[in-house]
């Protein structure tokens, strides 16, 4: 009985050691004046590639983060997108892969590729970072609600590639398909209905301000 209790007080202890830790990441972003996109528009979808350890970069970033977060403007925006894509694609939802994101984390994405080809895909936290660092931009795709499945893009998040921009879609000859332009611009017109604009090397990444006035006006999440 007594190796039972012990045994109790020790699941316990760290049962309440993850939630802490689960509440860390969380509670940072609500530190930093940003909300749950949930309480925004609880119909987007979520799936955070950096809480999954087979994601970007094969590594999982997030150990305690399910849950996308932004500033308050940019989740309107958001939910503005979401509402045009519904009205003409009611079968469809957003689906974000990555929204507001902490510098320290944006640090260990830079690491990941610092002194390789793909540096120019990842901002260097010394400089400011990017977007996400103030919860101004996402990474969003298009995903079908009855199935489950996401839009064929061409290439999958992540994947640092000319494939992955507009200049494959622009190209006479293009390797990419009709379909998967057709889903892109769809996720572009959408998006842009909200006020964000796209990034033109990566399909997923939208900016709902520049560079430059988030960091003259906004806060960054550290």
């Amino acid at each position: 009985m007594k190796k039972i209790l012990i045994l109790a007080l020790a699941l316990t202890a760290l049962t309440s050691r993850a939630q802490q830790q689960g509440q860390t990441t969380a509670q940072q972003m609500i530190d930093a004046g940003l909300v749950c996109l949930a309480d925004v528009c609880p119909d987007v979808q979520v799936r955070l590639m950096l809480s999954e350890p087979q994601g970007l970069f094969s590594t999982r970033f997030y150990t305690d983060l399910q849950t996308a977060y932004l500033h308050p403007q940019a989740a309107l925006a958001l939910k503005k997108a979401q509402a045009t894509l519904k009205r003409t694609h009611p079968n469809l939802s957003l689906l974000v892969l990555d929204a507001a994101r902490p510098m320290k984390v944006q640090g260990q994405l830079y690491a990941k590729v610092v002194g390789t080809q793909q540096n120019i895909y990842i901002s260097d936290p010394r400089s400011g970072g990017d977007q996400h660092n103030y919860g101004l931009a996402v990474d969003v795709t298009l995903v079908d609600v009855e199935t489950g499945e996401q839009l064929d893009m061409g290439t999958a998040f992540g994947t640092f590639e000319e494939a992955s921009g507009m200049a494959a879609e622009e190209r006479e000859g293009s390797e990419l398909s009709e379909t998967v332009i057709a889903n892109r611009k769809l996720l572009r017109r959408a998006m842009a209905a909200g006020g964000y604009k796209p990034l033109r090397t990566e399909w997923w990444h939208f900016n709902f301000r520049t560079r430059s006035e988030a960091k003259a006006n906004f806060r960054v999440i550290k």
